[in-house]
């Protein structure tokens, strides 16, 4: 049996819970806090980022490229230009293929820099993307 603690500002109980199972654990149980992933409105600006770069008249190596390269293309730069590196390896084929990080994985502070990198590439390209999701109809 697990337990997740969504820790919230004081007072709230969830402090107090989170320390109480904590007590009672048996041994050798573990305990891990981290930063909160990415949330729902970050990962809709990004992925609409994306879209209006597919759908601007904006090339990358010769052509235009899909919201899914430009994401591939995004978070690889990023990732470059962050300091975390990006990783070429041999493909199954014989491609070459980039094993980027998961932006479903990101935390809040890691996407938020993502967006920030993507809008400064787009201000450098001369593009001023609509960050919002569309809703349809």
């Amino acid at each position: 049996m697990s337990k997740t603690f969504i820790l919230q500002p004081l007072p709230h109980p969830s402090r107090r819970l989170c320390a109480e199972w904590a007590m009672q654990a048996p041994d050798g149980w573990a305990a891990t806090f981290k930063e909160p992933r990415r949330n729902t409105e970050q990962n809709a600006k990004f992925h609409a980022i994306c879209s209006d770069l597919a759908k601007s008249q904006l090339q990358w190596a010769g052509k235009r490229r899909t919201a899914d390269q430009w994401k591939v293309l995004l978070v690889s730069g990023h990732a470059t230009a962050t300091k975390e590196g990006a990783e070429m390896v041999p493909g199954l084929e014989g491609e070459f293929v980039n094993v980027r990080e998961s932006t479903a994985l990101m935390s809040v502070k890691r996407s938020s820099s993502l967006i920030e990198y993507a809008l400064a590439f787009c201000a450098m390209q001369g593009l001023e993307p609509a960050t919002q999701p569309r809703t349809i109809g």
